[in-house]
């Protein structure tokens, strides 16, 4: 199953301070719902583990994240896939674009994803409302890490 998503989010810092933020693992750590390990690895890239609840399907995913189309502070391509054991797996990836706009800075995303074993099953409508949820999560969490509140 397939799916699409994309939106944008104000945040009250200066780009270099969100480029900073998008890059530090310990702050993408703390900001990822369910995120257990966050680790940098020699590739440019992130080893993760997160647990996740969808619906009624509970899960823990462990796998890599990549950083690519690296644009200091402009934006990166973020691609990443995780496998859930019986859950099944999830893959996709990220174009995540700063902007100064209002004194701070605008970050936008796009998002693209793929899922399938026992989570595709759920449905759509469940999918995307869960994937939008943990979005928002995200980026409030990062909100407050880059704003310092």
């Amino acid at each position: 199953m397939a799916m699409t998503m994309n939106g944008e989010v104000q945040l009250a810092a200066p780009r270099e301070a969100v480029w900073a933020k998008l890059n530090d693992p310990e702050v993408l750590k703390a900001c990822i719902p369910g995120c257990e390990e966050l680790e940098k690895t020699d590739e440019g890239g992130f080893r993760a583990v997160a647990k996740m609840k969808v619906g009624p399907v509970s899960a823990r995913f462990k796998g890599k994240v990549t950083l690519s189309d690296l644009d200091p502070p402009n934006g990166y391509k973020i691609s990443g896939e995780g496998e859930g054991g019986v859950a099944g797996f999830a893959k996709g990836g990220a174009t995540v674009a700063l902007a100064d706009k209002d004194g701070g800075t605008l970050l936008s995303y796009d998002v693209e994803a793929q899922i399938g074993g026992k989570l595709a099953q759920l449905g759509q409508r469940l999918i995307n409302g869960t994937a939008k949820k943990l979005a928002d999560e995200f980026f409030a969490s990062f909100a407050k890490a880059v704003e310092g509140t």
